[in-house]
């Protein structure tokens, strides 16, 4: 996650006229820096901290990060997630290409279903993390994450002469996450939407804006997002809508809750992965989320099988840290990495995301580490900026670790 930026800069630059505007059929307007369709309906509430992500200003917290996290946990939050840009990958050879980017079986993802992938580069190496919408046999919109994935996209298209389009299309998405999500998203869609499963997609009309609700979020959370087409024309309505539903169930806004997202191992693009790490160091498996077995040759599978068959030198653990509480990640307190060190003092690996758990009363993060300081039980040391800390390597995900309550 890019850093945090102080809200008087940020609100201030987001006001100043657009440098250049190219407009293109299927793109929203684009400037040097971007504003979410929903910018000016979450900034209404007071957003005290942004940063950038796929070049958008993003809401980061609302001044209160904890009270943000025990909001998701217990009531209903809206989040501006606009900045998830939707890559629309249509036309003849849209499975096939995308079943070349990805390191999943596609022929495993159903029309109406929705699946988190990897983007893998050339050497493995992992380009994004994009939760995948299938909404026809050959239309898809990857839901990206933080990196330029569409001009990846355009030059593998053109350099390999596949006939699809990609586009970057008009459509916006809106998180509702909590456990009184079911209730506010009864109100607006009625009683049909308690049939959409678990990362499944349905379409709907609400007050004449078409949109795609899909039961996602970045939460762990039971939630829903909200994928709203012509964004550029109506999401002043769809936020509107929304809050008027959430607002009888204590609806609050709020930024990325990484303190809840650590709890359940979830990874941040840019933190936790990068081009320099694989799906295999991140902890995904060959069942799950890399499938070397399927027919279908993928961008780094090859690589990937070298990977499978040397083993891996580090992988990504969970951590306790002692000491007095770490911050919430999003508040700024986690800029950089910190280092994890060996017994005898040399730096041998980083904490990539790590925050204070208000309802485990404790220091949680998630660490790579050599595959020899791996193992249960393992003490570290862990260098903070507020001097040197104990580590504990522990089990993750911290908190629920089948997932149970975004599936119920």
């Amino acid at each position: 996650m890019a850093e945090v930026l102080d809200p008087r800069v940020t609100a201030a630059a987001a006001d100043q006229p657009a440098q250049k505007v190219v407009e293109t059929p299927a793109v929203m307007l684009y400037t040097r820096l971007r504003k979410s369709p929903y910018f000016w309906k979450s900034r209404a509430h007071g957003v005290a901290a942004y940063s950038v992500y796929n070049h958008t200003y993003h809401p980061r917290h609302y001044g209160d990060p904890v009270g943000e996290y025990w909001a998701l946990l217990n009531g209903v939050t809206i989040w501006d997630v606009g900045v998830e840009r939707q890559l629309q990958i249509s036309g003849p050879d849209a499975f096939d290409f995308t079943n070349m980017l990805i390191p999943r079986d596609l022929s495993k993802c159903a029309v109406g279903q929705c699946k988190y992938v990897f983007i893998t580069a050339p050497d493995g190496g992992i380009i994004n993390d994009p939760v995948l919408l299938r909404l026809d046999s050959d239309r898809f919109w990857l839901s990206l994450a933080d990196s330029d994935v569409r001009l990846w996209a355009m030059g593998l298209a053109h350099a390999g002469g596949w006939d699809v389009d990609i586009a970057e299309v008009d459509v916006a998405p809106i998180q509702v996450q909590g456990p009184k999500s079911r209730e506010v998203m009864v109100d607006l869609f009625g009683e049909s939407i308690l049939d959409v499963p678990y990362y499944y997609l349905r379409d709907y009309t609400l007050d004449g804006m078409d949109v795609v609700v899909s039961r996602t979020g970045y939460t762990a959370e039971l939630g829903y997002e909200i994928y709203l087409y012509n964004a550029s024309r109506d999401a002043g309505r769809l936020w509107d809508a929304v809050w008027q539903a959430g607002e009888p169930h204590g609806m609050r806004p709020i930024g990325p809750c990484h303190i809840r997202r650590i709890e359940a191992g979830m990874l941040s693009y840019g933190s936790d992965i990068t081009l320099d790490t694989n799906p295999m160091e991140v902890g995904y498996d060959y069942k799950w989320m890399v499938d070397l077995e399927q027919e279908a040759d993928f961008i780094g599978k090859d690589a990937l099988k070298r990977v499978r068959e040397q083993g891996v030198s580090r992988i990504m653990v969970g951590v306790e840290i002692d000491g007095e509480p770490l911050g919430t990640y999003n508040d700024g307190s986690m800029i950089e990495r910190f280092g994890v060190l060996d017994a005898d003092g040399s730096e041998v690996g980083s904490v990539t995301s790590a925050c204070h758990s208000p309802r485990l009363e404790r220091n949680i993060g998630l660490a790579m580490v050599p595959v020899e300081l791996s193992a249960l039980g393992t003490k570290v040391g862990i260098e903070t900026p507020s001097g040197l800390r104990n580590g504990l390597v522990v089990e993750k995900p911290f908190v629920d670790p089948r997932k149970q309550t975004p599936k119920g």
